[in-house]
């Protein structure tokens, strides 16, 4: 009944005005990326997140504010010092200038653009303003989120949405808050509404060797996935990388990943056949 509900009202959400004025604070544009959804893409990474992941390879998206920081640069024996902002405020209007350049791309692959972050949640009503804008374009739009939003959130965001790229990255509430800041609570009832309302996800599962490859672990995402209907169009299991860990020092932060070592390409096909022998279609990589 509600999914009916919600393809009814999208047309008239997508005619809605769109304000000129408002602002979202993004701290990259991404074009021509194709690990974001389907062909190629424009991604937009929105600043702020309510999570702290250990793991997280975008620390400059974790605080919803513009930073200042200093990037330390070596040529021989001399060393640089570069001011750098992270963090900058564009329109709507301004990402569907960014959009229309690359549409003869995004066009021919049947890609579109995908907000991700941080977590593009947080930004929530430009993210609606931004996400009707492209469909009123009739450009194919994906949400990279973690889920920890309000209900009244996905209500909104869900009608404008053509995919939701949706992190799971612990089933166990105690373990979840530990690695991660904030209880799952939320995040496992939010994707349930979202495949409920019929949309399309890919499942996105960092695997964190130590911290959730375990097979109990694994095996509790799979019960879980097995009592959920909906659109599921596949797993994409996220092997765990250390590309991320210069720029906490960049942020005066602490990498509290030293230590942990990569999952080799045996291990993680390992994994992918534990999902792929319950029936899962299942991408090494986003």
């Amino acid at each position: 009944m509600l999914s009916c509900l919600y393809q009814a009202i999208t047309p008239l959400i997508i005619t809605r005005f769109v304000s000129q004025s408002m602002k979202g604070l993004i701290f990259n544009i991404k074009r021509y990326a194709i690990h974001d959804g389907p062909g190629i893409r424009v991604t937009f990474f929105l600043k702020g997140c309510p999570l702290d992941c250990r793991w997280c390879h975008n620390p400059e998206g974790i605080l919803p504010e513009v930073e200042e920081v200093v990037r330390i640069d070596h040529i021989g024996e001399k060393e640089f010092r570069i001011k750098e902002t992270v963090g900058k405020r564009y329109t709507v209007e301004d990402l569907l200038l960014v959009a229309k350049m690359d549409r003869v791309f995004i066009d021919e692959s049947q890609g579109g653009v995908t907000f991700s972050g941080g977590e593009p949640l947080m930004q929530y009503q430009f993210l609606f303003e931004a996400l009707t804008m492209f469909k009123k374009e009739s450009i194919h739009t994906a949400v990279d989120t973690s889920g920890q939003a309000g209900r009244t959130v996905l209500e909104k965001i869900i009608p404008v949405t053509d995919l939701f790229l949706y992190d799971i990255k612990h089933m166990d509430p105690v373990r979840h808050k530990k690695y991660t800041g904030v209880s799952n609570e939320r995040i496992l009832s939010n994707i349930k509404f979202i495949l409920e309302m019929n949309k399309e996800v890919i499942l996105r599962i960092p695997v964190i060797p130590g911290y959730n490859d375990d097979i109990e672990h694994l095996n509790s995402i799979i019960k879980f996935l097995h009592d959920q209907g909906g659109a599921l169009l596949r797993i994409d299991l996220l092997s765990y990388h250390k590309i991320g860990s210069s720029k906490y020092r960049k942020f005066n932060l602490e990498y509290k990943m030293e230590g942990v070592k990569q999952l080799t390409d045996e291990r993680m096909n390992e994994v992918k056949a534990i999902f792929t022998n319950e029936g899962f279609k299942v991408k090494i990589g986003g």
